[in-house]
């Protein structure tokens, strides 16, 4: 069965990531019964593999899931493994004895509990077994939303920014006292800084510069590579690792550059370029770059153009660019030589280009009905976004873990 199922992440003071909540496809109501397959509080790993992607979708943090009456009523709740789930519940209106019942089990049985737009007046008898409380800063007052945390956070309630979606509200919601925050602000560029690219970040973008042009010069690659020991470092590393399973060690920059062939090196030098300039900032915008990238890059066959996958890996990768550098889209890929439909395509002009993008970034943000008409305007059938999503992700995550290994094994 094809999922269409996104993640928003929820983040921390420190912009890392705390869980996702899931975006799951109208008419997939049936998500609780795919894990029937689960013991009560069971992992997913024992899961149907119906729903095994589950654990790739949330990478090891948790998943907030929203759970209607129906579902509550009919148990199907429980069937959600206690350890990776939060249970996301609304507690709007009076709620009657059988959800407070339905909640007070589920509590009692070790679920994390949510209450999502909780109102700021009165009492809610399901605020007894919240954990968490979710609150739609733009649907109340700020002094409301102070005192409701002022009244429960005694208790040992967090609470979670809902629909922060500028930075402005992201630093005021963090002085309220909430913990957690949901929105686009981490993808909202800070003020733009009048300053060049610092020094240490400059190779990267050189660089980064010569693998986008139509034809590399590798001898110019290979002298740029050469400037930074950290970037020789790591060509020399990821080439000399399992992965490749080479006869004898690679010591020469130009030798590597040869060996990676023009796509890969293309794609390595992309990706730890992205990776450094995004060095200081929230990781989930690399991560996001990077699932961007994967996922633009699969379309480049389906819409025709196979030969221009590095473009299309491109197209993804710089796709947040802006926010990186903290420096406006035209004047980066201005110093960029990349395809002039890519680069008209990040700077919103429509183009075929543009309409694989959007359909990235539609489907990133849970907008179903937005991303089936450009599936459709791209005579690509969408149950195939589902699968190619998830490539992405595994693609994604296989990278930035071996990424986390390797720069444990330096440290030790």
């Amino acid at each position: 069965m094809h999922r269409f199922i996104a993640r928003q992440p929820i983040l921390d003071r420190f912009e890392t990531v705390y869980g996702y909540e899931l975006l799951f496809r109208p008419g997939m109501e049936e998500v609780g019964p795919a894990l029937s397959g689960i013991p009560a509080g069971g992992t997913v790993s024992s899961a149907t593999p119906a729903f095994a992607e589950f654990e790739e979708i949330i990478d090891g943090t948790r998943a907030f899931i929203k759970c209607p009456r129906q579902m509550l009523m009919e148990g199907r709740a429980t069937e959600f493994p206690r350890d990776q789930v939060v249970l996301e519940l609304p507690a709007a209106g009076e709620p009657d004895p059988e959800i407070v019942k339905a909640c007070r089990e589920l509590k009692e049985a070790g679920f994390t509990i949510a209450l999502a737009d909780l109102p700021t007046m009165g009492e809610n008898p399901l605020a007894e077994y919240a954990d968490i409380i979710k609150l739609d800063i733009t649907a109340s007052a700020d002094r409301a939303q102070w005192l409701l945390i002022r009244k429960y956070r005694p208790r040992g309630t967090v609470f979670i920014a809902d629909r922060v979606d500028t930075r402005a509200q992201f630093q005021a919601a963090a002085q309220q006292g909430y913990s957690y925050f949901q929105g686009q602000f981490f993808l909202r560029a800070a003020p733009y800084s009048n300053s060049e690219v610092a020094p240490v970040k400059l190779v990267y973008l050189l660089v980064l510069g010569a693998v986008t042009l139509p034809e590399i010069d590798l001898d110019e690659v290979a002298r740029t590579i050469k400037h930074d020991l950290a970037l020789s470092y790591k060509l020399l590393r990821f080439l000399n690792s399992a992965r490749f399973a080479l006869h004898s060690q690679v010591k020469s920059i130009r030798h590597a550059l040869l060996l990676l062939g023009e796509n890969e090196l293309r794609k390595w030098i992309g990706l730890i370029s992205v990776a450094a300039l995004g060095e200081g900032g929230p990781p989930i915008l690399v991560a996001m770059a990077l699932i961007r990238a994967a996922f633009c890059e699969s379309f480049a066959a389906l819409v025709g153009e196979p030969k221009r996958q590095p473009d299309y890996f491109f197209l993804g990768l710089l796709s947040s660019i802006d926010v990186l550098l903290r420096r406006p889209m035209r004047v980066i890929l201005g110093e960029l030589p990349i395809a002039p439909d890519v680069s008209a395509a990040l700077m919103g002009e429509k183009c075929p280009m543009h309409d694989v993008l959007e359909t990235v970034l539609n489907y990133e943000r849970g907008h179903w009905e937005q991303c089936s008409q450009l599936a459709k305007s791209l005579a690509i059938k969408e149950e195939k976004l589902c699968e190619l999503h998830l490539q992405a992700l595994r693609w994604s995550h296989e990278l930035t873990h071996a990424q986390e290994e390797e720069a444990a094994e330096v440290k030790s």
